[in-house]
């Protein structure tokens, strides 16, 4: 006879085996997809899924609605770019200062805009993200208009050219694994349960003790140093850093990722930015400028019919898990 030990432990450890699996078949996946898809896509998708699975950290997570998460990405890629083209840095190396700079700028915005909550906090990283902007339209550095162009992708490590897009979109895969896995950690950690729980009752967590206002700073910085690996990665992809990117339609791009993809889940952001990236990629060419006034009905469509978002409303579907042992 079955002791009740040995009948709870195989309904514990199914889901986790499960969602192993699931993993290793989406690595499997993305070392398998340049194979048979456009590998400049693919790094494109790579670079929007890590961006916008940042901001569902800050938003999905902390409850803290930042509209200047461009001023962390193009902030990024301006100093990417003017390091690997102007100085000659090493592309891991200047990827690494790109984190560095958009967290310190994170840090900034943090610092400035907790202490306010809800549609004052979004306008303050608005106005800051403006004033990151203009800096990089003014700068000598920057290319004004033009951007930083002709960016090199020089050689990982010194030795191991990324030239060859088959090469460039591996290392693009590997730092996306790595940043989507802190991502991860994070949300499934400690200061991620009180992260959430400030999300849910901001009093409440005050009341245990709980200094938010730091809790908050930390989600801040991490958010923008994710942000900013993702924006780094896109200069050195395209070989171009421009005001595209640190625009304020980048954050609200970056929004509307979150919230179609569904915020607040593991994999909802990358899904959105995969949603979005394919349909700008095939309408660009036959509808034009129109392609905007679409992707505004589907924000539209998505949040009257799938307010969870994509992967929110098949979570909902799948039902809760029942309890162990049931």
């Amino acid at each position: 006879m079955n002791s009740p030990v040995s009948s709870v432990v195989p309904l514990v450890a199914a889901p986790s085996r499960t969602r192993q699996l699931g993993w290793l078949a989406l690595i499997a996946l993305g070392l398998l997809a340049p194979l048979v898809v456009y590998p400049t896509f693919l790094m494109k998708v790579l670079c929007f899924a890590l961006f916008a699975s940042a901001f569902n950290l800050l938003l999905g997570f902390a409850g803290l609605l930042s509209f200047g998460h461009a001023a962390f990405f193009g902030g990024s890629a301006y100093v990417c770019a003017a390091l690997a083209k102007q100085y000659g840095v090493t592309p891991e190396l200047a990827i690494m200062a790109g984190a560095a700079f958009a967290a310190t700028l994170g840090a900034l915005f943090g610092w400035l805009s907790i202490r306010r909550s809800g549609i004052y906090l979004t306008m303050i990283t608005l106005a800051l993200a403006q004033l990151v902007f203009f800096l990089a339209l003014q700068l000598p550095f920057t290319g004004g208009e033009d951007g930083l162009q002709g960016v090199p992708r020089g050689a990982l490590l010194g030795f191991i050219p990324l030239a060859d897009n088959q090469a460039m979109y591996y290392f693009v895969f590997a730092v996306f694994c790595a940043g989507f896995w802190l991502i991860h950690r994070t949300i499934h950690s400690p200061y991620g349960q009180v992260l959430k729980a400030i999300r849910e009752n901001e009093p409440r967590a005050i009341s245990l003790g709980y200094d938010v206002a730091q809790y908050k700073l930390l989600a801040f910085v991490l958010s923008a140093a994710m942000a900013g690996v993702a924006g780094a990665m896109k200069a050195l992809v395209f070989q171009l850093a421009s005001l595209t990117d640190v625009h304020w339609h980048m954050s609200g791009e970056v929004v509307l990722m979150t919230l179609l993809g569904g915020l607040g889940t593991i994999l909802g952001p990358a899904v959105g930015a995969l949603t979005i990236v394919t349909l700008e990629n095939e309408l660009a060419d036959k509808v034009g400028p129109w392609v905007t006034v679409i992707m505004g009905g589907i924000f539209v469509v998505c949040v009257l019919a799938f307010r969870r978002g994509l992967v929110g409303e098949l979570l909902a579907l799948r039902g809760p898990r029942p309890p162990a042992g049931h």
